[in-house]
């Protein structure tokens, strides 16, 4: 599996640059006028992950298929979409079928690009798209309630569980708290996230800032810092315009107009390692003369499952794994010398997956 990251944020903040840059297209339109993004606009990336190619070198592989992850560019909104106003309906319909959100804040100057709202307050504009968020998972949980109210007088048991959890969620909304605050219980997980509350998705903070302040950041970033902090939220600086040349350049090209500017990687690796960390994803890697190939899974997946991200018939019929950590594998020339070194385990249908694993399922058909 990959992930599908919504890019969101207040028009004319640099997402639908960041998106083109960030997917090598033109698709989406970056003009200076709100909702110039009217329909989400889906991209495809690979995930930059340089294990490949020391894999596929030693296993002389005639391909390599990096995982990939999926951006979608989703429509601005301003204050009061959780009422429609602007786009805020389909707004609020697309953001619910992402796994996360990377909510891009403008941290940089620049007058012949208007901003929404006057002024430049990154943190103010994070608070808007919350605030806007909130009030819509407030509605839905009303509306749900009152829906609920017959199936629970019935004694339903999964009415029941809906309704003491969507009240624990709009106890803390209507405290001015997202939903991703309530402690869900191992037990309520799957219930919790049938849900599906806009504000249980997490949230990466994004700092759009000028070509000049990309390494160090700047006064706005530092403050969209701060407020990640206090809500235990990840944060990227990221300078869409770099980025936008960078996708123009051939990888030598971009290597060099990297270290030009300062940067030791492209902005696309922090935010794809940044989601991964969002998510508590890793990848695994299966490793041959045909091909070396990466596959994400949860971390704590177990081997049977991990074996079922590449078909379903490895896992329904699973007998073990063959495996090898990604350094053995690399220290030792591949699967003959691990072998021999006693580096390669076989695990059974408990073994949790590591980043990083090389693996090898053995199955009944």
């Amino acid at each position: 599996m990959g992930f599908k990251m919504g890019i969101v944020g207040l028009p004319n903040v640099g997402k639908s640059t960041l998106f083109n840059a960030l997917t090598k297209t033109a698709a989406a339109q970056a003009e200076n006028f709100p909702f110039c993004t009217i329909e989400p606009n889906i991209g495809e990336v690979a995930v930059p992950d340089k294990r490949l190619t020391a894999l596929s070198e030693i296993a002389a592989s005639k391909q390599v298929i990096p995982t990939r992850m999926t951006f979608v560019d989703i429509a601005g909104l301003v204050k009061g979409a959780s009422k429609g106003e602007g786009l805020g309906n389909q707004f609020l319909a697309n953001i619910r079928e992402v796994d996360a959100i990377a909510h891009v804040l403008r941290c940089f100057q620049d007058n012949d690009i208007t901003h929404v709202n006057g002024r430049i307050d990154p943190v103010s504009d994070a608070e808007t798209i919350e605030t806007e968020l909130m009030l819509a998972d407030i509605s839905s949980i009303e509306k749900r309630l009152q829906g609920l109210s017959r199936k629970v007088r019935g004694g339903e048991k999964e009415a029941i569980k809906q309704e003491r959890l969507l009240k624990e969620a709009l106890a803390v909304l209507e405290d001015g708290q997202p939903a991703r605050t309530v402690i869900v219980d191992a037990e309520d997980a799957k219930v919790w996230k049938s849900l599906q509350l806009l504000t249980t998705k997490p949230i990466l903070f994004v700092c759009n800032i000028g070509e000049t302040e990309a390494v160090n950041g700047n006064e706005y970033s530092t403050k969209v810092n701060a407020m990640a902090k206090e809500q235990e939220a990840g944060t990227v600086i990221i300078s869409a315009q770099i980025e936008e040349e960078i996708s123009q350049l051939d990888p030598e090209e971009a290597e060099m107009f990297l270290t030009e500017m300062g940067l030791s990687e492209a902005g696309l690796d922090r935010l794809i390692r940044a989601g991964y960390g969002l998510l508590e994803l890793e990848t695994y890697f299966t490793v041959g003369p045909k091909e070396t190939r990466a596959w994400t899974i949860s971390k704590g997946t177990l081997a049977p499952q991990a074996a079922g991200v590449i078909h379903g018939d490895f896992e329904r019929g699973f007998i073990r794994a063959e495996t090898i950590a990604f350094v053995d594998y690399v220290e030792l020339n591949g699967e003959q010398g691990a072998k021999e070194a006693g580096k390669m385990r076989v695990e059974g249908k408990a073994y949790q997956v590591k980043d990083g694993d090389v693996l090898h399922f053995l199955f009944n058909a």
